[in-house]
């Protein structure tokens, strides 16, 4: 009986990869599958015949098998693992005694496992001891060391904030999330333990949006903590135990209309002339879920009511296309020289017409608005008059803006115009503004210079992270510089007062053919410090079998694919990197003494399918409030989907995560490194080191210690900056979608604290803690 069920097993798996191999070659793929297939279904009929001869043809098929998989692949375990996943483990079952024993082998003269057997064997362990090999290496990394610090280093902005304090998302205003603080090193890192455990009570509710997520750094001021929560609860922690001092609920109704409901983030302003008694005299601006921006006392919780109205200023004012839900800031704004200057973001692609990504600043006492940054009218920034409204539907910036104070400029990171995937009808203006990073002068919001990095972007690849501003020593001395990530996986280095870039930028070609009543741009910048995958072909299609993989090879041949930056298109386009981005909303961290970048890019496919519409009303790719990708107004509605098997596992072969140590001064990589289990993404919770994504962003400490909590997997990490190597990790009782923070407590130890809450967008687990670690007393 086993050898009869062998036989049709060979014939029916041979007759799928007949089938489904004929379709891929058909499409322009590979003969590979067919031919397996073919192999496959001998060997079974063979079998049903109890033939011996059926132990030979699948010794070959073997080994032909294991000579085309190291002729792709080389030894990478986890390129190698599908291949072999039906093959390797079919050819041990052959040679169990109840397959071997039951056939027939008077031609051959000789006794069971011998003949015919003795080959089959050979190939079973050349499969096997190629599997040993390959687990053995980490086929993926780059293993190497940062060079040390310049003697003549030092780190900008020191002293403007205490060293144990977190005044902002990125520490300072510069954006770098380093910490100068020491106490934590590679040598003692892993004797961190839990210092205190805080549950905010912010949970999910069934209303909220698929979106909601917990992406919060919280500040540290004195002898507090300060974090927001998804529902915009603010609330003040003592820094030493963790205890809750105060809470405060804005009150943000449900709606059904946002696509996001997160807060990144509170700002912070100091009054230092006024008497330390003054009420409101240190302020925490947070902007709402319902498109307020409100100012509170940081030492009571209570509203202010010198700013704005009882303490708020509506963000909805002047606002044109108003609709509840589809503007709001989720990310901090930037406070300097006496302004609170804001963004905001729209609903993803819904309709034509979203309201404006003006940027707004905004007194920090009484809420006056200064001036208005409106990119479709960039030459107007006077304050707004009463009755008017800002531009529609230009490119907002829904991230995080960083300021140099002392060069008077906020630098501003922008997205598209909407809709993302077709730009057929986009301004002159949108076109100059969108996916930039845009310098205005602080005081005024006047222009100061603009740089793009994807030119009629048609892929949703916004400027997605707060540009990190550091000095860079060069030959000719410090240069003044901003670091900018993007999705596309380009790190733009520019001189922060001109735009233009310290490490070369160069134009390459980019494929063609944009959908009807739209354009491509004939080529698109690259950094000579990128991230940027290299093109796909087929051996870095993935599965996890050998099925899985050939229907993800027919998927990715039936798709428009000429590498990044294929225009979208009817037919199907795939999109590598896809919209999640190489870089996203956290950044990337620089020590501004060693001169170097930490980052974590991740490598996940997208596709998107342009859906002719022939009316602005009906559904056509979504079924529920606010309709995102359906572009209202539009000629075309959209479906974007990641590039997966029908296992629902990544098309494209791991890692799909790292973490990445760069010198700026030289924009060389000096180290990568897989990082990230799918212990938490696996139908059992196996501790599989294949490299995941991350979304939450890297924290530096001059310790030479960097922290990590975003990837899939619910651990915060701690790594050596100089040459990568994971030194600790903590395990979270959920996921850890936010980017780390340190400070020095009350009575003098490090801390660091991590906000784990889950992402609804990434199915990670929900939750609602903040967690702080220290080295024992």
């Amino acid at each position: 009986m086993a050898v009869v069920i062998s036989g049709v097993f060979g014939i029916l798996l041979g007759l799928a990869l007949i089938i489904g191999g004929v379709r891929l070659f058909d499409l322009g793929g590979t003969w590979y599958f067919a031919a397996v297939g073919a192999g496959f279904l001998l060997v079974g009929i063979l079998l049903l015949k109890r033939q011996r001869a059926a132990l030979w043809l699948y010794a070959l098929l073997m080994l032909a098998a294991l000579g085309w998989a190291l002729y792709e692949v080389g030894l990478d375990w986890w390129q190698l693992a599908p291949r072999g996943s039906l093959i390797a483990p079919f050819g041990l079952w052959l040679l169990m005694p109840w397959i071997v024993q039951r056939l027939s082998w008077q031609h051959f003269g000789l006794r069971a496992w011998g003949g015919a057997a003795l080959p089959l064997l050979l190939a079973v362990v050349l499969w096997g001891a190629t599997a040993v090999l390959a687990l053995g290496r980490d086929a993926n990394d780059v293993k190497g060391m940062l060079p040390p610090p310049l003697a003549e280093a030092t780190a900008p902005g020191e002293g403007e904030e205490p060293d144990g304090d977190w005044h902002a998302y990125g520490r300072t205003q510069l954006g770098q999330r380093y910490s100068p603080l020491a106490q934590i090193t590679p040598q003692n890192v892993e004797r961190l333990e839990p210092v205190w455990h805080y549950h905010t009570g912010d949970l999910r509710r069934p209303t909220d949006p698929d979106e909601t997520t917990y992406e919060v750094t919280p500040l540290k001021i004195d002898d507090a903590l300060y974090l927001c929560t998804p529902h915009n609860f603010v609330i003040a922690l003592d820094a030493e135990t963790g205890e809750e001092r105060w809470r405060f609920d804005p009150q943000v109704s449900d709606s059904s209309n946002r696509q996001h409901l997160t807060c990144r983030g509170l700002s912070y302003h100091v009054e230092r002339q006024a008497p330390a008694g003054q009420q409101c005299r240190q302020r925490l601006f947070m902007p709402t879920a319902d498109a307020r921006l409100l100012a509170l006392d940081a030492k009571t919780g209570k509203l202010c009511p010198g700013f704005g109205e009882d303490g708020q200023v509506n963000l909805w004012a002047n606002m044109p296309n108003v609709k509840e839900g589809f503007y709001y800031s989720t990310s901090p704004p930037v406070v300097a020289r006496g302004l609170v200057i804001i963004g905001g973001a729209v609903n993803d692609n819904v309709r034509r017409h979203e309201p404006s990504g003006v940027i707004r600043a905004y007194d920090v006492r009484s809420g006056e608005l200064r001036w208005n940054f409106d990119p479709g009218n960039p030459e107007r920034t006077e304050p707004i008059a009463p009755g008017q409204t800002y531009s529609q539907s230009t490119p907002n910036s829904w991230s995080i803006s960083s300021a140099d104070e002392t060069l008077g400029l906020v630098y501003v990171p922008f997205g598209n115009q909407v809709p993302d995937q077709w730009g057929g009808r986009r301004s002159e203006n949108s076109e100059r503004f969108s996916s930039s990073v845009v310098a205005l002068e602080i005081e005024t919001g006047r222009l100061r210079w603009v740089f793009q990095t994807v030119h009629h972007d048609l892929w949703d690849m916004d400027v997605p992270a707060q540009p990190s501003l550091v000095d860079i020593q060069t030959d000719a001395g410090p240069v003044p510089a901003l670091v900018a990530p993007t999705k596309q996986g380009d790190i733009y280095v520019l001189d922060r007062r001109s735009g233009e870039p310290i490490l070369p930028v160069r134009e390459e070609p980019a494929p063609q053919g944009a959908a009807e009543g739209d354009w491509t741009a004939p080529t698109q910048p690259v950094s000579a410090l990128s991230y940027q995958p290299p093109k796909l072909t087929g051996k870095d299609l993935w599965g996890a079998t050998l099925i899985d993989q050939m229907l993800c090879h027919i998927q990715f041949h039936s798709l428009r694919y000429e590498g990044r930056y294929t225009p979208p298109s009817t037919q199907g386009t795939l999109v590598y990197p896809g919209n999640f981005g190489v870089f996203n909303w956290g950044g990337v961290a620089v020590d501004p003494v060693r001169q170097m970048i930490f980052s974590a890019p991740a490598y996940l496919a997208f596709t998107s399918k342009l859906v002719p519409r022939e009316d602005d009303s009906s559904t056509l790719v979504s079924d529920k409030p606010p309709y995102l990708n359906e572009n209202f107004g539009s000629p075309f509605a959209v479906e974007l989907k990641p590039f997966v098997s029908p296992l629902g596992l990544p098309c494209t072969a791991p890692p799909w995560g790292y973490v990445a140590g760069a010198d700026l001064r030289t924009g060389k990589t000096h180290w990568l490194r897989t990082n990230g289990t799918v212990r938490d993404r696996a139908p059992l919770p196996l501790p599989f080191k294949m490299g995941v994504p991350s979304l939450g962003g890297p924290m530096l400490t001059a310790g030479g210690v960097a922290f990590l909590s975003g990837t899939l997997d619910y651990y915060l990490r701690a790594y050596d900056s100089t040459s990568g190597r994971e030194l600790w990790k903590a395990r979270l009782p959920a996921g850890g979608q936010a980017t780390p923070m340190t400070y020095r407590s009350p009575s003098g130890r490090q801390m660091v604290v991590v906000v784990a809450g889950g992402h609804g967008s990434l199915g990670t687990a929900a939750g609602d803690s903040v967690i702080a670690y220290a080295l024992p007393r």
